[in-house]
């Protein structure tokens, strides 16, 4: 069998489990968690890392931290993952819903302005399979008329655009670390705060709303409860976990890189059939899944239960927010929806994980190309 994901294990997790246990220090904001913000802080030239429960939380705070009051208006891609969304439902505000490019799944950058109204507060991009939104475009709408720019980079850690790490761009950037993405805590994520003037209230909201890191930092005598907040720090022993993936950070990137390079390059051969991922030249990616765009839903449904019949897990992905009933309770698709659902229906995500035998690898590559011969 080759399953879809499988997440990865380096081989140090345990023993940084363990020495969390024996430390008798296994809620949050431990020396891990620290280790853990510091390692993105330096490496991406951010302003402020703050770990969470999940990616869904990160966007959670960020959304908080936006201020948006019922009624504002939040304009996002309808081909993201429900969290994208929820967070803006959260603080009351309704969903403008967005078109996608078809060469790269992200939100279409050109349909953004036309999608404003008064009532707009928030861009939220999503970077999709870790390729980048074109961020230049998205941030000059943003400054000209006023906006906030949130980064659901759930699945772009490690990549960059123009050389800038993604999550860096915006006001706010937010990471997953759920046991699906290239590093992984089981359950986790961050906040990315880029605008400075938020890190002190981003660290009170996620404190429970108290002063509680500027009183362990020995800047205030007590802490405080001193406005809204919620508890979003994960537990020391998720971090344990993390830490042993970012130190292998390369190693795992690269890793998944070359099983990327190697479907691409079988692929390419049978383009005629297929649809590859694309790649701007302003990108650079983090591998962080390979798709395919077939013909149609049906061609789709049938690869993915000729895979199955071989023990190869192929999966779809997102089914477009807008339509989804939730999407039509609590949004707006502006615009003509021409690429999101049709898209979305033909495209198929094939296995790739750190640690992929490469005897697995070309099994997925020769029966992907038997089905088309078939």
């Amino acid at each position: 069998m080759i399953d879809f994901n499988i997440s990865p294990v380096i081989g140090n997790e345990m023993d940084f489990i363990s020495e969390t246990i024996l430390s008798h220090k296994i809620c949050g904001d431990g020396p891990f968690t620290k280790r853990c913000s510091e390692w993105f802080e330096e490496r991406f030239h951010v302003n402020k890392v703050l770990l969470t429960t999940s990616g869904s939380t990160a966007l959670d705070m960020a959304l908080l931290l936006c201020d948006l009051k019922p009624g504002d208006e939040v304009i996002l891609p309808s081909y993201t993952f429900s969290s994208t969304a929820n967070s803006a439902v959260l603080c009351g505000a309704k969903l403008v819903f967005v078109d996608i490019r078809p060469d790269t799944m992200n939100i279409d950058e050109t349909k953004i302005e036309e999608a404003i109204t008064d009532k707009t507060r928030v861009i939220i991009v999503m970077h999709y399979a870790g390729v980048a939104c074109d961020m230049d475009y998205i941030m000059d709408i943003a400054k000209r008329r006023n906006l906030m720019v949130v980064e659901d980079a759930a699945q772009a850690v490690m990549s960059e655009y123009k050389g800038k790490a993604l999550g860096t761009i915006g006001d706010f950037g937010c990471y997953s670390f759920h046991e699906t993405k290239n590093y992984s805590m089981g359950e986790g994520g961050a906040i990315l705060v880029n605008n400075t003037d938020y890190i002190e209230r981003a660290e009170i909201l996620r404190e429970k709303g108290t002063n509680r890191a500027k009183f362990f930092r020995g800047q205030v005598d007590k802490y405080t409860w001193v406005d809204f907040g919620d508890s979003y720090l994960p537990s020391e022993l998720n971090a344990a976990y993390l830490w042993a993936q970012l130190q292998k950070a390369e190693e795992i990137n690269e890793n998944r890189l070359a099983v990327w390079k190697k479907y691409y390059k079988a692929f390419s051969e049978i383009t005629d059939k297929v649809d590859l991922p694309f790649i701007p030249e302003y990108a650079k990616h983090n591998a962080h899944m390979f798709y395919l765009k077939m013909k149609n839903l049906q061609e789709r449904t049938e690869f993915i239960t000729y895979m199955r019949k071989r023990d190869i897990f192929t999966v779809f992905h997102y089914i477009p927010l807008h339509s989804a009933p939730a999407g039509l309770k609590y949004g707006r698709f502006s615009g003509e929806d021409k690429y999101t659902t049709a898209e979305s229906e033909r495209l198929v995500r094939l296995p790739l994980y750190y640690g992929m035998a490469e005897e697995d690898t070309r099994t997925v590559i020769e029966e992907t190309i038997k089905f088309y011969g078939e």
